[in-house]
């Protein structure tokens, strides 16, 4: 069932925080939720979780609303928020048996997770350190572990891979994708790089509305007024021969014997090129179309305009 979230508003004073937003996030399906610094990301997140209590509007995790079902909303979901509150003190083995226990686990089965979890997250080498002296990376880690020891079905997690070197981030990333094959999974991110890496779709927040929801292969032409196709020859070609074809309307060159073909929106013309090189004798080595940049969209999409 996953989260489904209806007109959701959050106001403090004058300023809506969220502002009337709609999404909704299924089983299975990993989405980015994208937006500037104070777009209203951990505000959605927050009220998700039952931590903060919205203004208006509807919020169900797995068929359970946050504000008549608290209880269950929390033995739904799993959350790691964005400054990852860890008991510094405790070892590693002793906080995720204590985070079990919060949520009701006990016995064997509450040995059984907190190991499952420790070698889920790579934590098997740290597990009898104290929190406090492991990296920020491992701690990352132990917060994932805590999201996941009751088993949720959904998991809301807030800037997951933030301040982590790039190999962490590469782990991490192969952890949510692994998880997020059974579960329902909602992460915000500044990193474009893990949209594409990651997500089913993307939603894209600024000022508290919600301006992008969409696929990510949808998202990267949203907007394109033409289309760029990306063609490469073994040798020097008649480019007069492919002006001639159907709504092309100029070529660019793009390097030795590479040129950049621009047509109207909507028309993909990679196969009457490979047709038109096969009858022209053209050795074809390369043919793509471009995508839009996600940075270039995202900054299109929230910019904020006085």
């Amino acid at each position: 069932m996953g989260i489904e979230i209806k007109d959701l508003t959050k106001v403090y004073g004058p300023q809506a925080a969220v502002d009337h937003i709609s999404f909704t996030v299924g089983t299975g399906e990993i989405v980015g939720f994208l937006g500037p610094n104070g777009a209203g990301k951990s505000t959605t997140m927050k009220i998700a979780t039952c931590y903060l209590p919205p203004t208006s509007g509807t919020v169900l995790v797995n068929g359970y609303n946050v504000v008549d079902d608290p209880k269950q909303v929390r033995r739904q979901v799993g959350y790691l928020p964005e400054h990852n509150p860890l008991y510094l003190d405790m070892y590693v083995r002793e906080y995720l048996h204590f985070v079990g226990k919060l949520h009701g686990l006990g016995g064997s089965g509450l040995q059984a997770r907190t190991e499952e979890m420790i070698q889920l997250c790579g934590l098997d080498r740290e597990k009898h350190k104290k929190i406090g002296a492991l990296s920020k990376g491992y701690r990352q880690r132990v917060g994932l572990a805590q999201a996941m020891i009751h088993d949720p079905a959904v998991l809301i997690l807030d800037e997951p891979t933030t301040g982590l070197d790039p190999n962490q981030i590469v782990e991490i990333r192969q952890l949510i994708k692994t998880v997020g094959q059974e579960k329902t999974v909602l992460f915000s991110t500044h990193i474009m790089q893990e949209v594409s890496a990651l997500c089913d779709r993307v939603l894209i927040i600024n000022q508290g509305k919600l301006v992008a929801d969409s696929p990510v292969a949808e998202l990267k032409n949203m907007g394109r007024k033409e289309m760029r196709i990306l063609a490469e020859f073994e040798a020097e070609v008649d480019t007069s021969a492919i002006l001639t074809l159907p709504q092309v309307q100029r070529i660019e060159p793009a390097g030795l014997h590479k040129f950049r073909i621009i047509a109207t929106s909507g028309s993909d013309l990679r196969s009457a090129i490979f047709r038109l090189a096969g009858e022209q004798g053209w050795p074809l080595v390369g043919l793509q179309q471009e995508e839009n940049s996600l940075e270039k969209l995202f900054q299109d999409l929230t910019q904020n305009k006085k």
